[in-house]
């Protein structure tokens, strides 16, 4: 959780620096805890590389973005948003709603970017938002 990690911790994150780390940290007393992960971007020495190395690995919950609570990551939202508008449902009504989201077909929202595999982890996560799926 970004608004509450050390900057030990986060210099653990992939992409992360043990300078971007503090930066986050001062970054997060001055303005107060981060509302979205694209605030990330207005850390010092954040750029876009690092946002897209580091951003999946840090959660912000009760944010403005539901998905910034889970794994999802940002450069995946497009496609979060087709599966959603798709069912015809908001997202937070299908997050968390294991039995609608295990009738969705992940093959119906494949393109060139996101395949079956990476469409059935996003559809995993949205049932159970936050989980940890490391062993």
């Amino acid at each position: 959780h970004v608004n509450t990690a050390s900057a030990a911790l986060l210099a653990r994150v992939s992409g992360l620096s043990s300078t971007v780390a503090e930066n986050i940290v001062v970054y997060r007393d001055h303005n107060g805890g981060f509302r979205s992960r694209r605030e990330l971007l207005k850390v010092p020495r954040l750029g876009e590389k690092t946002f897209e190395q580091c951003a999946g690995f840090l959660r912000i919950a009760d944010g403005d973005q539901p998905l910034d609570a889970s794994s999802v990551h940002p450069e995946a939202y497009p496609l979060v948003e087709r599966i959603v508008n798709g069912c015809g449902r908001g997202l937070k009504q299908v997050i968390g709603d294991a039995s609608f989201l295990r009738g969705i077909k992940p093959e119906q929202f494949t393109d060139d970017r996101f395949g079956v595999p990476t469409v059935r982890d996003i559809l995993r996560e949205l049932e159970k938002p936050g989980r940890d799926p490391r062993p």
